[in-house]
């Protein structure tokens, strides 16, 4: 992307085209968490039930004898579990080769095109049970081409070294979740209410919104900087990297690897923690019960508002001098992760077999939604920060193939929701969580030294 333009209207201090880019990404996140609020539950009280009653839906017995060949045989959880990582794993392994196409061919505004158009599909698929397979395969390569180059595009916003970076990140995240805030209550509703394939259908009007969006705002973006010959990408693709960026590059790489077991444990916000939400959660309000999914959209709800709060904490501690570095930031991320499940496993020490109060659910979410502030918008930041400018997209792509690999994670270890007792279950969470803490503080100086020391 280019340098941002020093003399560029603004907008909150902004430039205006990141709002652009705010209001396309919530709109695709509209209609991911849409999809993710209803994907266990729509596995393990219809879908999958439908199945064992005669219902065909194409490649689920060939995948499930795969599973089971690894795992053995697989009740309707632990088959959900499964599916629920492997696809939320997929969704964010993609972009690593999504980002590679835009860095070296299409650039970052035909693949957002690409992306958007194939998860539109996806989400209108899912509303045929025997299509549910290509549906989520749709959604994985969509999102491949989508997500790694809309997030890039807003670090091309701004020169190196402007300090707005970070808390531009901070803003994006408020639209992420602006959408994910409202998806579930969209989206899980008319899918608890009404039918699962309304809900299904209102995640793919609203991806379509999200690229009608970004195609009429595009004229306030910055131009792209991959409009060149296919010699001068290829001359550009031969030109090494230097010393000082492939330490950089490593010490990216290995940031990105100490955020798996994070995302493991997070991700069980869709998985088993959903299942906690509709199971063992009490959701009657003066005689009108709630939809579990509502659940999800409270931790979208405490990052846009309190989201800006942090932004403006860290703006005060940066002029004290004693902001926390992005290393710290994110071990604190982790810490707080961690108490998070601690709280999960208070709770189903105390409510046992039957239904708690909301409050249990939303207490250890509220934890983990800080920490995550801490760790998700500062990572996407640093990306753009450090990484060599040639492969910047690729490395987004590796941010995101950290996730892959924690939300796989995240479906194997959801299996054992129903096999061991929950306060276990929850308290191995915790642990998974703190482990990455302690090392990022461990690595902080290290890190810091490889990365730059204004990280």
């Amino acid at each position: 992307m280019a340098a941002a333009n020093t003399t560029e209207k603004t907008f909150l201090g902004h430039p205006r085209p990141l709002f652009t880019l705010f209001l396309t990404e919530m709109w695709e996140r509209f209609s991911y968490y849409g999809m993710r609020a209803l994907l266990v539950l729509y596995m393990t009280k219809y879908l999958f039930v439908a199945v064992q009653n005669g219902t065909e839906v194409w490649g689920y017995s060939a995948f499930k004898n795969f599973l089971e060949m690894f795992y053995g045989p697989m009740t309707i959880q632990a088959m959900s579990s499964q599916i629920y990582g492997l696809y939320t794993g997929f969704v964010y392994f993609t972009p690593f080769f999504g980002g590679i196409i835009a860095d070296r061919y299409w650039g970052q505004r035909r693949s957002v095109y690409v992306g958007g158009i194939l998860m539109a599909i996806g989400h209108f698929l899912m509303a045929v049970e025997s299509l549910f397979f290509p549906a989520l395969v749709f959604l994985m390569i969509g999102n491949g081409f989508f997500k790694p180059n809309i997030s890039t595009q807003v670090g091309g916003l701004y020169p190196q070294g402007d300090e707005r970076r970070d808390r531009a990140y901070t803003l994006f995240y408020m639209g992420i979740n602006l959408g994910a805030f409202f998806s579930p209550l969209v989206c899980g509703t008319l899918g608890q209410k009404v039918g699962w394939h309304w809900g299904f259908g209102a995640a793919g009007v609203g991806m379509l919104i999200g690229l009608v969006t970004y195609h009429f705002g595009g004229k306030n973006l910055p131009q792209n900087t991959h409009k060149e010959s296919m010699q001068e990408i290829e001359a550009r693709a031969k030109t090494p990297l230097t010393r000082s960026e492939w330490t950089r590059t490593w010490a990216l790489i290995f940031l990105c690897g100490l955020t798996i077991f994070y995302w493991g444990v997070y991700e069980q916000q869709g998985n088993t923690m959903q299942l906690w939400a509709d199971q063992s959660t009490d959701w009657n309000f003066f005689g009108f019960e709630i939809p579990s999914t509502w659940y999800q959209s409270f931790n979208p709800m405490i990052i846009f508002f309190f989201a800006p709060i942090m932004d403006r904490v860290w703006a005060w501690q940066a002029k004290r001098k004693n902001e926390p570095s992005t290393t710290m930031k994110m071990a604190l991320g982790c810490f707080l992760a961690a108490v998070a499940l601690i709280v999960m496993y208070v709770a189903a020490k105390t409510v046992g077999g039957g239904k708690g109060n909301v409050m249990w659910l939303l207490g250890s979410t509220f934890m983990l939604t800080i920490g995550e502030l801490y760790l998700s918008p500062i990572g996407l930041s640093l990306v753009t920060k450090v990484s060599p400018a040639k492969i910047v997209s690729m490395m987004m792509g590796v941010w995101f193939l950290a996730s892959f690999f924690g939300n796989y994670v995240a479906g194997v270890i959801g299996m054992y929701y129903d096999k061991i007792p929950k306060n276990e279950f929850f308290l191995f969470l915790a642990v998974l969580a703190f482990i990455p803490g302690v090392l990022f503080v461990l690595t902080h100086k290290k890190l810091t030294e490889s990365l730059g020391k204004d990280i």
